[in-house]
């Protein structure tokens, strides 16, 4: 494929954040867009470029010209709109938190897997240069053997009911939101099965206000963390081992910079990459890499780990009572 022909699903400040990404990356072709109206979609068309509108979900997963889909509509909708283009045999990118559920996620990849199409979730931090690099810090044995993650995600966010966050039925809370990101983190770092899971939640109105999470494996390595929208916190992560440590800065999942610690905290190297567009540029194009190979999975963001990670998050909603409307 010399260009990738885009179609997004779903026209919120994410997708509006996608977009700019996509016009900026040369092979990328801004080729479809749907809302549920009319209006929205050729509106959203028009300001970003895209070729086509449409003012269904249904009519652009009908669309044969279509490389690939990014789906950017609110999680409660992440299962049914990824599977609406997975049916109609499209290659998908679904923001996180991927789905509600592991059952949800298992069924997406199996229809993938029948279809032979790619699936990936867009967890953007994977993909990033400098996390890229402290993970090869890590394998390359530079801080030892891991054995603590410490990372938080944690903003002051003003209640309004309209918002998804603070709506049970768009999926809403900390943990899907917000949690993913550091329980995403310590899956890659110190496995996605950990043996024991404690999870603390804020619920009020339905959704999570903020979580409390500490995993615990094997050998006695442990990740703690923190999300929610009740907290400014500084949002950064800890990566400790026997010999060393990894600071990713405020932000941590799209921080442009890591800082390698030996065992008495004195800095032996540090990176800074800065973002050549928005930071999602290299997700797109480890999507591109995925397509123009043919491989139905990527090796950044493989399927087993998101699926670890929705794994756990149902545990820590199973523990504190959590459940969906669409779960009742």
């Amino acid at each position: 494929m010399e260009k990738i022909r885009w179609g997004i699903i779903g026209t919120g400040k994410i997708a509006s954040t996608f977009a700019r990404t996509l016009a900026a990356v040369k092979d990328a072709v801004l080729y479809a867009a749907a809302s549920r109206t009319k209006e929205r979609a050729q509106a959203f068309a028009e300001e970003f470029g895209f070729a086509k509108s449409y003012g269904s979900y249904a009519e652009l997963a009908q669309d044969p010209d279509i490389d690939v889909v990014y789906i950017a509509t609110p999680m409660a909708s992440h299962f049914s709109d990824a599977k609406l283009c997975l049916e109609n045999g499209l290659n998908v990118l679904c923001e996180k938190s991927v789905t509600l559920s592991a059952a949800q996620l298992q069924e997406l990849l199996s229809l993938a897997g029948e279809k032979g199409v790619f699936f990936m979730e867009a967890m953007w931090m994977k993909c990033r240069p400098v996390y890229l690099q402290a993970r090869r810090w890590i394998l390359d044995g530079r801080i030892g053997r891991v054995r603590m993650v410490k990372a938080d995600f944690s903003n002051l966010v003003p209640y309004m009911p309209e918002d998804r966050l603070y709506r049970p039925d768009c999926g809403g809370g900390a943990l899907l939101d917000l949690a993913v990101y550091p329980l995403t983190l310590a899956a890659d770092i110190l496995g996605g099965e950990p043996q024991k899971i404690v999870c603390e939640m804020d619920i009020s109105g339905g959704v999570d206000l903020s979580d409390s999470i500490i995993l615990s494996y094997p050998g006695g390595a442990h990740a703690s963390i923190f999300a929610g929208f009740e907290l400014p916190l500084r949002n950064t992560a800890l990566i400790s081992g026997t010999e060393g440590s990894i600071i990713l800065g405020d932000w941590f999942h799209c921080t442009g910079e890591a800082v390698l610690l030996d065992s008495s905290r004195n800095e032996v190297e540090k990176i800074q990459i800065p973002d050549q567009f928005t930071g999602y540029e290299y997700e797109v194009e480890e999507v591109h890499r995925c397509l123009r190979e043919g491989v139905l999975e990527s090796q950044l963001v493989p399927h087993k780990g998101t699926l670890d990670v929705m794994r756990i998050m149902d545990q820590c909603r199973a523990q504190c009572g959590l459940v969906f409307p669409e779960e009742k």
